[in-house]
Order: structure tokens, then sequence, then C-alpha cells
């Protein structure tokens, strides 16, 4: 893959090994999302192609059962750079973008949403802070100067403020908002901290961001992002409310393992 110079855009290190790592490898979870994946991947593909940029795209399936899979295999055929992951049994989202993230090549690897809640366009926000020496950069939709196209209804806007709240007391003071899924590493940041994760449902971000603040003190930068609240959500508020909350203090007690050899990304 030929990148110009001039696209700062998750460019290449210039290495004899730039024709085959990618750039970036984007990891999309879906778990029976065959009514808007392949929307999606247009989307992400023609995005892509207009950058003149070729990224690994890990479509991760949670154990569908519906035509998620075939739709992938539709587009792996056509598109090289697409390619399916799948395990068999339902595991949770936090398994499978863990499943992702560990099998990623790119030289950077974003994880987002299938249902594009936040645009594959946010992604250069996002880029430009890893070009100024961010480890992570998540996208937001609590800080100043992001955009809320369409929220959410009353009571879930209001659940998750209040777990936010939680969450910044018992787990990560500072970060407004841990649960936006659109987050960019860089490639040693996602798998030092995937590697160690443990958490397979939605609170799985709680964790990633823990291990990446206050375990392993890597650098981690909110980015305003534009955000439309998308129907069809895997996520049952009462019953992942109380699970979320349960799995706050199980990170908080957890002993993680210390990483030896962690390297954080070169400032610019």
């Amino acid at each position: 893959m030929n990148v110009p110079a001039s696209n700062s855009l998750l460019a290449p290190s210039p290495s004899s090994e730039e024709f085959r790592t990618p750039s970036l490898t984007v990891i999309i979870p879906a778990y029976n999302e065959e009514l808007r994946l392949r929307s999606t991947l247009e989307r992400i593909i023609a995005y892509f192609a207009e950058k003149s940029l070729s990224p690994e795209i890990l479509v991760v399936s949670d154990g569908s059962t519906d035509k998620t899979e075939v739709i992938v295999q539709e587009f792996a055929e056509i598109h090289s750079s697409v390619h399916l992951l799948t395990y068999g049994e339902n595991r949770g989202k936090g398994f499978a973008v863990r499943y992702g993230m560990i099998r990623a090549k790119g030289e950077r690897v974003l994880f987002m949403d299938a249902d594009l809640a936040t645009p594959i366009e946010e992604l250069e926000k996002l880029s430009a802070e890893l070009d100024r020496g961010t480890d992570i950069a998540i996208g937001s939709r609590d800080v100043v100067g992001s955009q809320l196209e369409k929220r959410q209804s009353f009571i879930r806007e209001f659940g998750g403020r209040t777990f936010n709240k939680l969450v910044q007391i018992v787990a990560v003071p500072g970060i407004h908002d841990t649960q936006c899924g659109f987050k960019l590493f860089t490639n040693r940041s996602a798998h030092a901290v995937f590697s160690q994760c443990r958490v397979d449902h939605f609170a799985f971000d709680v964790e990633v961001l823990y291990l990446a603040l206050r375990v392993y003190g890597l650098k981690v930068t909110e980015v305003p992002v534009r955000w439309a609240h998308q129907e069809g959500s895997k996520v049952r508020f009462v019953r992942d409310a109380i699970r979320m909350v349960k799995t706050l203090f199980k990170i908080r007690t957890t002993s993680y393992a210390p990483l030896v050899a962690i390297v954080k990304s070169p400032q610019p």
C-alpha cells in the first residue's frame, strides 16, 4: 500500500515492512447486524477509497445467527482488506473487540460500532491526537465541541450520566465519556491493554481505560465527536446497568499483570 508522504493521516512507518503492514486496522464487533452492516461497510470502504488508503478491516462476528457473516464474506470476496473473524458462540461485545484487537496488524487500531453512530470521518480528529503523541484517543459525546445530532431517550441519557459519575469516582477520574464506541489506539497500546483485559460485556471500555490510565500510565485524550443515537442497541438498560456497576468494583479489586516491556508511542 502506497500512501503519499504529504498525507499525515495514519501514514505508515518508513520501513521495509511498509507494503505489508497496514497503517490502520478497523475493528467492528458485530452481533446480528445484518440490517445495517452492509451500508456501514460500504460507507467505510468509500471513505478510505477517497483518502487513497486501504486499511485492514476486521469484522468480528460475536456468535451472529443471522446473515451478518454472509454479508462480510461477500465484501471480503470483493475487497481484500475486509476479513471476517468468528469464534462460534456469543461471548459479548468486550470479548469481540478484544479478539480483534490482539489480532490487529495495523500501526494504529480503531474500534468502532457497527451502527456508525460516530461517522467514520471523525477518525481524522482522533488521528490528529495520535500524531501529537497520545497513546489512545477516544471519541467523546460529553466534552466541549461534541455534537449530539440525535440524542438517546431521557432515561438512557440520565442513566449514562449517572453511570459515568460512578465510573469517575471508582475507576477513571477525569474521563467524561467511557462508553462512546469510537476509540483509536497505537498498535502497541492496543496489544498491551487488550492482552490484559478480562471483561467480556459492555463495561469493557471502563476496564480498557482503567488499565491504560491507572495501571500502565498511558496517555489518553478525549476528543469531541459527532454522534447520533441509532435504534437497535443490544444494551438492556436494567440488566446491563446492574452488571456494569458490579464490574466496576471487580475491576478495582483485580490484580492485573504488570507489563515489563511496554513501550509508549514516540513523541513527535
